[in-house]
């Protein structure tokens, strides 16, 4: 009989890339009162937490045990008799090596309802990111996963070596880096032949995956040259052969980079994905928030005056947002601007314009004056009024050149941007760690900020060896004047220019 109403979702979080958490192992972190995770759960998996969600850490590593497992056990039980519903996230499956087992007996005994979440473990995950398919017809129709915890000294072994060392074409040892000598030592003993090849991958599925190969002679010099620690998966059989030809992940051009990506959260997301998808691992520190500006009315007056206006001109995705969330407010649509001409400066700007059905105009290569120029040299704008909704903080060369140009320009803030510190500890602690390989900028703002966070008597300090990349020159400029090395500056101001800059950059250095 049930004692409560809470429940407990014991879910597998994978084995450390974020994208391989499963479509219901999402959903049980989406609907947690409470979160208890592990040291082998992605933090990443956390953002699609609700912000009241309680979240509690109770990571073990190397006999550094944050919480004991009893405590565990405990705390599991405890959070879910007083209503709520818990959300155990474990590395990998809980159910394989991951204690899940264990957890289930305790909640079981308290009369707690439950449910179990399968994950993907990393006994399968981190062999097929290196290349290494556990089961081939060629080679094996058998694989076994073992512990490679076992206490070496234990009079009585729980693990039958005769039987898996002759009967099983792959075996699997999880957490098993320490006793690697001694599992080599046994399976030699007992028959497997010591040119039977072996793969050690630590830090599967993730941008610090490595792998180390050698044959079960060889295997225990290669990990103590390569320096290889947990968490490690060892395979051992011949289809570790196939990794030559079937390795993909880490031939990503950024594998193993630490990328932070300082913009906007709301914003972030397309950037993380692209380069996690190169190989990097990305940090992700915003320095800005965009919001809306304290007083609405200027841009309010713009919107009621449309029909007085001949252009309008969007220079950031953000400005056709905030205009466009106003415009609606404002019980307006889109019919409201059919009598204006639009420019756009920068595709993904068009782009969004286009999202609400209007083809832009016009688009300028970049916010440059000489752009500006070329864009409108074939647009009679003398006498012509301009409405130009933007951020608070957007450089005057535009207005500038336009009424030059004998437009009347009617700058009017749509957003403005504001610093956030919330990422600021964890980028001090990567900075000071020196685990920070590129720090990428995408405006300004980002870069203005960004120096804001660091403390100015460590600054030169904080950022040596650390390369910067910055979306295009006006960005560049204003990273030099703040004392930054800009060692990255985009020929094509997009996101997509920016990532093929950070991979010429790489490419040559390579």
């Amino acid at each position: 009989m049930k004692t409560n109403d809470g429940k407990v979702f014991l879910v597998g979080a994978g084995p450390g890339d974020p994208g391989l958490i499963t479509v219901k192992g999402k959903a049980c972190i989406k609907r947690a009162d409470v979160i208890i995770y592990d040291y082998l759960a992605s933090r990443t998996l956390l953002k699609y937490a609700n912000k009241n969600t309680e979240i509690i850490y109770v990571g073990k590593k190397g006999g550094d045990h944050t919480m004991s497992q009893d405590r565990i056990n405990s705390l599991i039980s405890e959070k879910a008799q007083q209503g709520l519903t818990v959300t155990r996230l474990k590395g990998g499956d809980p159910f394989i090596f991951g204690r899940g087992g264990e957890e289930a007996e305790v909640l079981i005994h308290a009369g707690v309802d439950f449910e179990i979440v399968p994950g993907v473990t990393s006994a399968i995950a981190a062999p097929a990111y290196a290349g290494i398919p556990l089961t081939h017809r060629k080679y094996t129709s058998t694989v076994a996963f073992v512990t490679g915890h076992e206490d070496p000294e234990k009079s009585d072994s729980g693990i039958d070596w005769a039987s898996i060392s002759k009967g099983i074409g792959t075996l699997v040892f999880l957490m098993g880096v320490k006793n690697l000598p001694h599992i080599t030592e046994k399976l030699i003993k007992n028959g497997k032949s010591p040119d039977t090849p072996v793969a050690l991958v630590r830090w599967g599925t993730t941008p610090e995956q490595v792998t180390v190969v050698g044959t079960l002679g060889t295997i225990v010099e290669e990990v103590k040259k390569a320096g290889l620690k947990s968490p490690s998966i060892i395979v051992v059989g011949e289809v570790v052969q196939l990794r030559e030809s079937m390795k993909w992940f880490e031939k990503r051009p950024l594998l193993g980079k630490r990328i932070v990506v300082t913009r906007a959260r709301e914003q972030a997301s397309d950037m993380v994905t692209l380069l996690s998808d190169l190989g990097a691992h990305c940090i992700e520190c915003p320095t800005i928030k965009v919001a809306p500006p304290d007083d609405m009315k200027p841009l309010d007056e713009a919107i009621e005056n449309l029909p007085a206006y001949h252009w309008l001109i969007f220079t950031s995705v953000n400005g056709v947002n905030f205009f466009f969330d106003r415009l609606f407010s404002s019980n307006k649509d889109v019919r409201s601007l059919k009598d204006l001409k639009t420019a756009s400066i920068g595709p993904a700007t068009a782009k969004r314009l286009l999202d609400f059905g209007i083809k832009s105009d016009i688009i300028p290569e970049s916010y440059r004056a000489e752009s500006v120029v070329d864009a409108f040299r074939n647009e009679t704008v003398k006498g012509e009024k301009i409405l130009l909704p933007r951020a608070r903080e957007a450089r005057p060369v535009l207005p500038v050149e336009l009424k030059k140009m004998g437009a009347d320009v009617d700058e009017i803030t749509a957003y403005c941007t504001h610093t956030v510190h919330e990422s600021a500890d964890d980028l001090l602690t990567h900075l000071e760690n020196k685990t920070i390989d590129l720090v990428t900028f995408t405006s300004s703002s980002t870069v203005k900020n960004f120096k804001s966070l660091l403390p100015s008597e460590k600054f030169q300090h904080l950022m040596e060896n650390v390369t910067t990349a910055c979306i295009g020159p006006v960005t560049a400029d204003t990273a030099k004047e703040l004392g930054l090395d800009v060692h990255i500056t985009a020929d094509s101001y997009t996101i997509n220019g920016l990532l093929e800059a950070i991979l010429t950059f790489y490419t040559k250095q390579d």
